[in-house]
């Protein structure tokens, strides 16, 4: 046995942690951490601070969709169904009163049983609505002349109910419905 091969050079000294090895990098992930915390809490700021655009009223937004049906007065079916649920959905939003999901005969009836119209345009109501559902169920093909008159009788309807402006607050915005009986006195 040869005496060299039971020597060993001297082995490097060991490395003892001291505990600190993880402060670095736990500090950066603190870092990127807290810049994301305060850029999303700017953004939330920003986003709160942005003035909301009010919502357009409800007889606006019915001017609108029935100028837009004039588009299609040489259909008489579309522009019946166009023109019926403009209304429709007018008087839900303006009234809180759920048109759209009833039967004509149903929504007159109840709707007969509620102020929210004088019986003049409760009786206009009526004959547009069934001259709508003549177009939309049985077929019946009107004339021009018959359309514009379906039209003028929507748009009317819209304008005698619309609510009127308070100089206090915008056109109509935040207020009450109130009945149309009580503003014609």
């Amino acid at each position: 046995m040869n005496n060299t091969d039971a020597l060993h050079d001297i082995k490097p000294p060991l490395v003892i942690a001291g505990g600190w090895e993880w402060f670095w990098p736990a500090a950066a992930a603190l870092a990127v951490l807290a810049i994301l915390f305060i850029a999303w809490r700017f953004w939330k700021k920003s986003q709160l601070a942005a003035p909301a655009e009010p919502p357009v009223p409800a007889h606006i937004r019915a001017r609108e969709a029935l100028q837009r049906a004039l588009e299609i007065i040489s259909q008489p079916k579309s522009f019946c169904i166009l023109v019926s649920d403009t209304i429709r959905l007018y008087l839900e939003e303006r009234f809180r009163f759920h048109a759209p999901e009833r039967t004509t005969e149903e929504f007159l009836r109840e709707l007969a049983a509620t102020d929210l119209l004088t019986p003049g345009q409760k009786e206009s109501l009526g004959r547009f609505l069934e001259s709508c559902d003549l177009v939309k169920f049985a077929k019946y093909e009107p004339g021009e002349n018959e359309l514009r008159e379906l039209h003028s009788l929507a748009l009317r309807l819209v304008e005698e109910t619309e609510p009127a402006e308070n100089p206090n607050e915008g056109a109509g915005a935040g207020a009450e419905p109130e009945s149309a009986a009580s503003r014609q006195t």
